[in-house]
């Protein structure tokens, strides 16, 4: 069977973000706790995010089979040795992941470099896991890069520390704690001691 079909960003993550939407309206208007106000605003922030770094990674997605399929055998695709074809292609990887690093702390526990590091590149992995599954399954362009994994982890650290930064400036931090989710790392009142 021959097949050549590209699935675009839009009829997936369209429909994904109207059910985000929707629920995120349902909740504000509920008065649940952290979904009023400056709350909604940074988990729809944060989704849009998400969507957009899909739409990027994963998207679109073509899917091809038979005479159209992409001949070369998967594990071709696939650079495993770091660092060797590193270069200015890793600084959109690094842009790309700054977000999810500043994001961390305020939707999350997320308290430590260790941390940041750790969910920064569970992401990546995913991402990369995602694009070598298309590529098996649907014999699309998509190869998988470790230098991908890494450049997305160090800009989740990146973002991590400007944020870790920021708190611990006091006007920042006032503005930053003000959209962070309650039980949030960025959320949680400063505790000071008096000797």
């Amino acid at each position: 069977m021959n097949l050549n079909l590209t699935i675009e960003a839009t009829y997936v993550l369209g429909p994904a973000l109207v059910v985000f939407l929707s629920v995120a309206a349902v909740r504000h208007r509920r008065a649940r706790p952290g979904w009023a106000g400056r709350h909604v605003v940074l988990r729809t922030a944060a989704c849009l995010y998400a969507a957009a770094v899909l739409s990027i990674t994963v998207f679109p997605l073509e899917v091809t089979w038979g005479r159209y399929a992409n001949q070369m055998p998967w594990p071709n695709q696939v650079n495993y040795v770091p660092l060797v074809t590193a270069d200015v292609t890793a600084v959109p990887n690094i842009l790309m992941f700054m977000p999810l690093g500043t994001l961390l702390p305020l939707l999350t526990r997320v308290n430590s470099t260790a941390r940041a590091v750790g969910v920064s590149a569970l992401a990546s992995l995913c991402i990369e896991l995602t694009q070598l599954l298309s590529y098996v399954l649907f014999h699309n362009g998509r190869a998988v890069d470790v230098n991908d994994l890494l450049a997305n982890t160090l800009g989740g650290l990146f973002g991590y520390v400007l944020v870790r930064f920021a708190l611990g400036r006091p006007s920042a931090r006032e503005l930053l704690r003000a959209f962070a989710l309650p039980g949030s790392t960025a959320g949680r009142p400063v505790v000071t001691t008096v000797a």
